[in-house]
Parts: C-alpha cells; structure tokens; sequence
C-alpha cells in the first residue's frame, strides 16, 4: 500500500506533495474540493476532525495531520529520501528552526487574512483586523527572506522540504509584484523548484508557471 494524500491544487496539500515527489514515496491523490466543501463532510472529518488540508494515510493505516508533522514524519521514516538535513549537523537544526517558524508564526496568519470575521469583535472591526494579519504576514516574510542563505535554497547544503514548505506559502496573500520586490531570494528558490526535475509537474499543477 502507497501513501494517500488528501488535498486540492493550490492547498496546503502541495507541501506534502513536493516532498513525496522529491523523495520517490508512492502515493495516490485524493482530491477534496474546498469549493464543494468536501472537506466539511462526514467522510472526511471522520479523517481529518478539523476539517482541513492535507491529510497523510500511511501504508499501516495511520492518519497524519498537520503539514509539518507529516513533513517530520516521513524524514523520519525514509531517511534515504533526505528531505532534511542529516541528524546532529547545523545545516538540520536551521532547517527545523525554519520550518517551525513558516509552521507557527505564518501559516496561522492565513486563516485570519481569509476569515477576518472570526476573529474581529464585530463585523465594522473586521477590514481592520484583516490588514493587521496582512503586515504582519510582510513582516515575518521580511525575516524569512534574510535567513536565506543559499542559492538558491535556503540552505547552502541544498534544498529540503523546509525550501517546499516556504514556496508553498509564499503564494498565499502576496501581491506578485510585492514579493519581486521584498522577496528576491525566495522567489529564486520558487523558480528553482518550479524547474527541478521531478518537481515541475507538481508545481505546475498547484501554482501555475
């Protein structure tokens, strides 16, 4: 049995892919449409209870959830794939600190930036709340794009699922001309991946060219 990957062109469900892809794991594409709001039925919240993208069936049946966890899960488990650094070396411990930093301090951003509602005391207080969570997002892409220290990867050492992860997101509530601007070197490391052998398909599918 393959992996089985729950998710939608232009999700959160690429990383994931990227990574299955780059490391040569068998999988099978199980597609849930968020403008159906598949995601909101029985089947799949009995899956995935908070009802989002991806989720992660392993070939012994478990169900992974959470972008990063099932990044860390499949280094772990396939360590030939090196979708990370080797264990005990600097180049792994800035890898990880990067990827818990898109993790928890940007990803989140995403649902306040889309569904400001939620999150505003009332419905006037929303614009405001909205482009709040906007200049945040700029500031801690700002941040990312100073750690960058490869090239074009984050990394010297070449790239890893933290690199897919950073392209992934930096597609999201961006204006392309901002990103041009503020963010040349993570657009090098979209442009290396969208061109990487293996990978080009992937991305195209989610992002376009």
């Amino acid at each position: 049995m393959s992996y089985r990957l729950y998710g939608e062109n232009g999700s959160g469900a690429g990383i994931v892919e990227l990574a299955l892809v780059e490391g040569g794991l068998a999988y099978e594409w199980v597609n849930v449409s968020l403008s159906a709001e598949e995601q909101r039925g029985a089947a799949y919240a009995s899956l995935n209870p908070q009802r989002k993208l991806p989720t992660l069936l392993t070939p012994a049946g478990e169900v992974l959830t959470e972008s990063v966890a099932i990044l860390l899960v499949l280094d772990e488990r396939h360590p030939e794939a090196r979708l990370l650094p080797a264990r005990g070396t600097p180049e792994r411990a800035q890898a990880l600190r990067w990827l818990a930093f898109l993790a928890a301090e940007l990803y989140p951003l995403i649902e306040i930036c889309d569904y400001p509602r939620r999150f505003a005391p009332d419905e006037a207080s929303a614009p405001g709340v909205r482009q709040a969570a906007l200049e945040l997002w700029r500031q801690r892409w700002r941040l990312v794009e100073a750690a960058v220290s490869g090239e074009p990867w984050l990394l010297p050492s070449g790239p890893c699922v933290t690199d897919f992860y950073l392209a992934v997101l930096s597609r999201w509530c961006l204006e392309a001309d901002w990103r041009a601007r503020e963010l040349p070197k993570v657009e090098a490391i979209v442009a290396a991946i969208a061109r990487r052998p293996g990978l080009q398909a992937v991305w195209q599918r989610h992002h376009g060219g």
